[in-house]
This record gives structure tokens, sequence and C-alpha cells, in this order.
């Protein structure tokens, strides 16, 4: 099954959380032992599991990605978005989930994120679910 998200960001620099419609699709799926991959299909958008239950962390990881990659070196892209590009390939576009009876099998306080780097944009997250 191929499902698509779409997902609208509201600032610059975020993490959203796309858990519940991640576990959404995968409830109407009907499958129950498998793997669920999730995809972002853009350049200056990645994916990230990490912790759902304090959203300090979400600020932090922002912060030190911020750091690392400034946005006031000598860039060449002419777009002037080269640390979002540089920042997504660092987070990666993909991630895989087991599914188990049902449900994305995550740890009690993980979350799915996609991380935005380039907006506010209206983003696509694909999602492919296989039973097995």
């Amino acid at each position: 099954m191929l499902h698509s998200l779409t997902v609208r960001t509201g600032s610059r620099i975020e993490l959203v959380e796309i858990t519940r419609q991640i576990q959404e699709v995968v409830r109407q799926s009907g499958i129950t032992e498998g793997v669920c991959h999730i995809f972002s299909a853009h350049t200056t958008a990645g994916l990230t599991i990490n912790e759902n239950a304090d959203p300090s962390v979400q600020a932090d990881i922002l912060m030190v990605l911020n750091k690392i990659i400034s946005d006031r070196e000598a860039y060449r892209h002419a777009e002037g978005n080269s640390p979002a590009h540089i920042k997504t390939s660092l987070m990666g576009p993909d991630l895989t989930v087991l599914v188990s009876q049902g449900r994305l099998l995550l740890g009690t306080w993980q979350g799915v994120f996609l991380a935005e780097f380039d907006g506010p944009r209206t983003r696509q997250v694909h999602l492919k679910i296989m039973a097995g």
C-alpha cells in the first residue's frame, strides 16, 4: 500500500510530529505485521525519530544543527538555502519502522518527525506499508 501525507509547516526551521497521521494510515491498511517505509520527497526537509514527550528536545536538536551548519557561510548555491540542503542530508530522507500488532513499533517516548529546514512550505511524505 502506498499513501501520501501532506504536511504544512509553519516556520523556516522546525520539527513537525507526524506519528499519529502515519499510525492512522497503518491502521487503515489492515496490516498487522510488517514494515512502514517513510520517505520525504524533498531536498530541504528530512525525517527523524526522536523524543516526542518533551518539546525542549526538539528545540535542542534544532539549536545544535543551527550551530553546526551556519547560515553565515559563503555558500555557492544561488537559492540561498544551502544550510537546509546540508541539514537534510544529515537527517536523511527516509525511515523504516516495524509494524507489530497493527501499530508502529516505537519506544515509549519516540515519535516520527518531519524536519523542516526551508519553510514554511507544504511537504509530501510518502508511506509504503508492507506485510511480512
